[in-house]
């Protein structure tokens, strides 16, 4: 099918409205979990736990699901895993117990695996050659916007109305979103689209220079969700902030991924992924031990602006991250196996905050609730992908690379 000269925006700001849903869900809980433990009847740390398990099961999921999946009709699967999406928002909603909301969240992670992916990927065939980096660019803008408004605006309406409207609102979201997508991608959109088998995703992660570097990007996510998780919880032990003020918070830390995402790319341009990656994983690493000294050292009235300076350096450099790897990985796969790599970088991605859920669960567990110790933690994981990174690349043979390689085309990037 060949792409319509017109730019579909309409389209994509449907394609991008699930999207946004699919990341305020996602990201929301973990301003939540204080709420949703007092009124399970559960610790935080097991609270957490619906983190781990979300993250986990997209991680798995989605490769498989999507492959999976290959010969449905792209704009018909789209339109049923936002339809899932919606109702399993609403079991979250009506859950009451602790099981219920675990197997909602596993059905989530579902839905949202298949969506994602398969919304990049009719992204890119709906637009002509040229204009597919920028038709990507507003899919994942909705990612974007639920972190920076989706996810503070959720946690200050579950402070205020209960943590069950917040997945009504979704439920709402993707009802918006699922009927934008029935009466606005035309019916003939995405009947060919190609899809990796699992057998080419294995045999591009089985690759060493890449599967080395998906491991950078999970011990990277390892460490962020360690803290982010449990950032509502450490917000309200070490400063005087509570209740939704809290949310400001998490406001403020969307606000930075977005100047981290806007920032990224630009830079990626001028002086390659390396020089954006080194950087970003040594700030995200101070950024973390600076959240722990904070906590032991600095007194409780005077703890917020050290935490918020954090938070935003955090966020800055943890969305800068992301586009620059993406890019490198782009370019150790080559143009046919780009679309492969990218997909499994994601996934990669939500292994490592469902790992890091976990760890900073154990954490807390082990270090008796003392909040302190998150930052610790998250700060050695950054640490491990900074010191895997600076292994796996050299200077010299990164120009040499970058030199011999031409860049892929962005008609490759469209493709799951």
């Amino acid at each position: 099918m060949s792409a319509p000269t017109a730019f579909p925006r309409t389209a994509l700001y449907w394609l991008a409205a699930g999207a946004f849903a699919v990341g305020t869900e996602g990201f929301m809980i973990a301003g939540m979990l204080p709420g949703i433990a007092s009124d399970l009847g559960t610790t935080i740390a097991a609270a957490g736990q619906l983190v781990t398990v979300f993250a986990f099961a997209y991680a798995v999921s989605s490769p498989v699901l999507t492959a999976l999946t290959g010969g449905i009709h792209r704009r018909t699967l789209l339109i049923l895993a936002m339809s899932v999406f919606t109702l399993a928002n609403l079991v979250a909603a009506s859950a009451t117990g602790y099981a219920g909301l675990m197997a909602a969240r596993v059905l989530l992670a579902f839905a949202a695996g298949i969506y994602v992916p398969g919304a990049n990927a009719l992204a890119g065939v709906i637009v002509a050659p040229e204009r597919r980096g920028k038709a990507i660019a507003i899919i994942n803008g909705g990612l974007t916007v639920a972190i920076a408004l989706g996810v503070p605006l959720g946690t200050l309406v579950a402070t205020h109305f209960g943590w069950r409207t917040t997945f009504v609102g979704v439920a709402g979201l993707s009802v918006i979103a699922t009927t934008g997508l029935v009466f606005g991608l035309d019916k003939r959109i995405g009947a060919h689209l190609p899809v990796a088998t699992l057998g080419e995703r294995l045999a591009v992660a089985r690759q060493p220079a890449i599967l080395l570097s998906l491991l950078v990007t999970t011990l990277w996510a390892t460490g962020a969700y360690t803290v982010y998780t449990y950032l509502a919880l450490f917000v309200g032990t070490v400063t005087p902030l509570h209740g939704a003020q809290v949310g400001w918070v998490l406001f403020t830390w969307g606000v930075a991924a977005g100047i981290g995402v806007a920032l990224g790319g630009p830079t990626i341009d001028r002086v390659g992924p390396r020089r954006v990656i080194i950087p970003t994983l040594s700030l995200g690493a101070l950024a973390f031990l600076a959240l722990s000294l904070t906590a032991y050292l600095v007194p409780l009235a005077w703890a917020i602006l050290p935490v918020v300076v954090a938070v935003v350096v955090w966020g800055v450099a943890h969305w800068s991250f992301y586009p620059a790897q993406q890019v490198r990985l782009i370019g150790l796969a080559g143009t046919r196996a780009a679309p492969i790599a990218t997909a499994l970088n994601a996934s990669f991605m939500y292994l490592g905050f469902s790992l890091g859920a976990a760890a900073g669960s154990l954490t807390l567990t082990l270090g008796h609730g003392v909040v302190g110790h998150l930052g610790w933690v998250a700060a050695l994981f950054e640490l491990a992908a900074l010191a895997l990174m600076l292994a796996i690349t050299r200077p010299q043979a990164h120009v040499a690379a970058q030199a011999t390689q031409p860049h892929p085309p962005l008609e490759a990037i469209g493709l799951d």
